[in-house]
C-alpha cells in the first residue's frame, strides 16, 4: 500500500472514531447492538489498519446510523499531488 493510501486510511479512521464518540457509543456496544460491522473491524478501521471494501463502508455507515454523504462531508482526502 502506498504511503498516501495509508495516510488517508488513518485520517478516515480518526474521523470515524470521532463520529462514534460523538454518539457516545463504545466499540462493544456497537458489536452487540447492530448487525453491521464488528467491534474488531471497526477498531481496525479507526486505527487505519485495514483497507476495506465498499460493502464494508456501507455496513459501517449503517452501524453508525449515518449516511455515506454525512460520513464524508468533512473528510479532506490527501492525494499524491499534495506532496509535490
Amino acid at each position: 500500500m502506498q504511503q498516501i493510501d495509508e495516510e488517508n486510511l488513518k485520517l478516515f479512521g480518526q474521523m470515524i472514531k470521532e463520529i462514534r464518540l460523538s454518539k457516545s457509543t463504545s466499540l462493544n456496544k456497537i458489536a452487540f447492538s447492530r448487525d453491521g460491522v464488528t467491534s474488531a473491524t471497526l477498531s481496525r478501521i479507526e486505527n487505519g489498519l485495514v483497507d476495506f471494501k465498499f460493502s464494508t463502508l456501507i455496513r459501517l455507515a449503517e452501524t453508525l446510523d449515518i449516511s455515506l454523504i454525512e460520513m464524508f462531508k468533512n473528510y479532506k482526502f490527501k492525494n499524491p499531488s499534495d506532496n509535490m
